[in-house]
């Protein structure tokens, strides 16, 4: 699994709002968003819900990940 890189608080923001609306379908919502950024041409957006669409699933497990100090 590949950890999202977080450019500022607004994509935790986008990513918790998805979960929100979609529940457990935010990760495919996200995903989607990313595809619709690809196509139009605009691989910012692209990059960015790629992000969020990772930290959605990331936020989905249920116990720690990663290093716990």
């Amino acid at each position: 699994m590949h950890l999202p890189y977080l450019a500022d608080r607004t994509e935790l923001t986008h990513a918790t709002d998805l979960i929100t609306v979609f529940g457990g379908a935010a990760g495919q919502e996200a995903a989607a968003r990313a595809d619709r950024s690809r196509d139009l041409g605009n691989y910012l957006h692209f990059c960015r819900w790629r992000q969020i669409e990772r930290l959605i699933v990331l936020l989905s497990f249920d116990r720690a990940f990663g290093t716990i100090h």
